[in-house]
């Protein structure tokens, strides 16, 4: 074997933003700009121009492989003589915290549901799915929050099932920013989406795999394709720096905000707190178990300083 062939081996295609926003072909604008403008995180960049080049070509490629996905099941249906009905088409949205996973998120619902004939597309965050507040302080988890052994996987990966098997409605947990917490007693309910854009820290995180090769489901089994959104360690760290302040002006006012106790800082005393956060937590969370699974998304979104992709790399079929 050619050693030097095999290293120089990806199995993405790379693209230029030049390149990529050539593939909008002509895929029509549908959101105006005062719509952008609300899908936006409170740090994040997004403006016309980057849907324009950006999500107007991917919203082209996922309807190409979500149509393709249907004319495979018919196939198959038809092969098995069964009489399945169409499950929903899973996307799967990861990334760093701050690095504006639900901007993409929002900005891939709210263009896919404008595609003929308008299918219904649901979001869901894996929030929803972290041991209450209470649990994971018994745990002695708080420090690890967003770390894969924080979440009710069981939990989320029978929503998943569910949702696969076309079960209706299928209902998940909500969380609260504010409470930093688990919502008791609401839910959210998936009804039978045509699509489902599942937006997570870990959602590609495959774990350990067993020694006598039984079969062991991971989240993102369940995808049909999935979108890391990607950006460099000392960007991510300035990015959750300013989400910090920006919070702290806002989020952390409101006296059931988990987080008041920063609320009155100044602005010295909030960039420490936020990047000693930044560095017990999220940067670990980031090296340990984020960062390492970014190799098995369909699609990397990689940003610069400014929140501006850059580039685009899709994995080769």
């Amino acid at each position: 074997m050619d050693v030097r062939a095999t290293m120089d081996y990806t199995p993405y295609r790379v693209f230029t933003r030049q390149e990529w926003a050539s593939l909008r072909d002509d895929t029509p604008m549908t959101l105006a700009a005062s719509e952008v403008a609300a899908l936006r995180s409170l740090h994040d960049r997004l403006d016309i121009r980057e849907v324009e080049e950006i999500y107007l070509p991917l919203s082209r490629l996922l309807s190409l492989y979500v149509e393709a996905t249907r004319r495979l099941f018919l196939a198959q249906r038809g092969f098995l003589h069964s009489e399945d009905s169409k499950v929903p088409y899973i996307i799967g949205v990861a990334g760093s915290p701050a690095v504006g996973k639900s901007t993409t998120a929002r900005v891939m619902q709210a263009l896919l549901t404008r595609w003929s004939p308008k299918p219904k597309v649901d979001l869901l965050t894996t929030d929803g799915f972290l041991f209450p507040t209470a649990v994971l302080q018994r745990e002695g988890l708080m420090e690890k929050k967003g770390f894969p052994e924080s979440y009710d996987l069981p939990a989320l990966l029978s929503f998943l099932t569910d949702i696969k098997a076309g079960r209706r409605p299928v209902r998940a947990p909500v969380y609260s920013h504010i409470t930093y917490d688990i919502v008791p007693n609401e839910w959210i309910e998936i009804n039978r989406p045509d699509i489902l854009i599942v937006e997570g820290l870990n959602v590609l995180q495959a774990g350990r795999l067993p020694s006598d090769g039984k079969a062991i489901p991971f989240v993102s089994d369940f995808f049909d394709f999935s979108v890391y959104i990607d950006a460099e360690e000392p960007v991510l760290r300035e990015w959750y720096v300013r989400r910090f302040l920006s919070l702290r002006d806002t989020a952390f006012q409101d006296p059931r905000s988990y987080f008041k106790r920063y609320a009155s800082l100044n602005d010295d005393e909030a960039i420490a707190t936020a990047q000693s956060i930044w560095e017990r937590i999220n940067m670990v969370n980031l090296r340990e178990n984020i960062l390492p699974t970014r190799p098995r998304a369909t699609l990397i979104l990689k940003k610069a300083g400014d929140h501006v992709i850059e580039t685009v790399s899709l994995r080769r079929l």
